[in-house]
């Protein structure tokens, strides 16, 4: 049995931060999160008799967590014994954005293409992120008006991603490594892994990194392009997508009515659709 974390007792102080941390067993299936929870206090000198009596909200402070991830190591921290209140998880915000302009096919650069047709895709089938990883192509059925995707879950029909699909495709046919790849999204240049390879398949840090950049370029293209009574509008929407990431990406698209195609994320997609049906103001 894991061994809890215990107060001190009565005038007898607490032993070092990084020794009374080690005593500690990381929580089954959270290893990686307990290490991160750990460097962040140690970071201040807090050990878990200190983190259990001030909060997170320091560490917080330090690392610059947002609320979401604040939630995440509370509940971390409260499966390896330290006792944290846990803060509710926020609703997405903002509840509802503009994610067409990701969507829109500018250029024919391979990089910029492999995203757009990800993003037109998730806009109505909004799957994890590891779930496009191992997406094939042999999954993906292009008919006269839509894109059909069948996995091992379900068939799913996905409109308005053509566009995006077939230049995608005429782009990488270009290329015989990217032709022969089986997957929707393979690596475009070898990485520093010893099996990585053009064509291979990416692995989700590298599709989370990609979604990013994507955001920030259309962002930056948003601000160059816009002139007008629509400036405004594309400066803010331009400083959401600074900081979007896919995970929000996929929220906003579930919250916007699309269906799940995952049980993560659904609930509080499904509350923030109703919200926004109630009439809350879009972004």
């Amino acid at each position: 049995m894991a061994k809890g974390w215990q107060g001190p007792l009565p005038e007898m102080p607490s032993p070092p931060a990084a020794q009374a941390w080690a005593r500690l067993e990381p929580p089954e299936g959270y290893a990686v999160q307990w290490r991160r929870l750990i460097d962040a206090a140690l970071e201040l000198g807090l050990g878990p008799d200190e983190l259990a009596e001030g909060g997170m909200d320091d560490v917080a402070a330090a690392r610059g967590w947002k609320p979401a991830t604040v939630t995440l190591y509370s509940k971390v921290a409260r499966y390896g014994g330290v006792p944290l209140p846990v803060p509710p998880t926020p609703e997405p915000d903002p509840r509802t954005l503009d994610l067409r302009p990701l969507t829109e096919v500018r250029s024919e650069e391979p990089e910029h293409l492999r995203t757009v047709v990800w993003c037109a895709i998730a806009l109505r089938w909004p799957a994890p992120v590891g779930t496009f990883r191992d997406l094939r192509r042999d999954q993906v059925h292009a008919t006269a008006r839509r894109l059909v995707v069948r996995t091992d879950d379900g068939e799913w029909s996905v409109p308005g991603a053509l566009t995006a699909w077939h230049a995608w495709e005429a782009v990488r046919n270009r290329f015989p490594a990217l032709a022969d790849s089986p997957w929707v999204l393979p690596a475009l240049r070898r990485g520093p892994g010893f099996a990585s390879h053009v064509g291979g398949r990416l692995s989700s840090q590298a599709l989370q990194v990609t979604f990013a950049k994507h955001a920030v370029r259309t962002a930056l293209y948003l601000r160059a392009t816009t002139t007008g009574a629509r400036r405004q509008r594309a400066e803010a929407l331009a400083a959401v997508y600074e900081t979007l990431s896919y995970d929000s990406y996929r929220r906003l698209a579930l919250a916007a009515g699309a269906e799940p195609v995952a049980a993560r994320g659904a609930v509080r997609a499904e509350r923030a659709a109703r919200a926004n049906k109630a009439g809350a103001p879009p972004a």
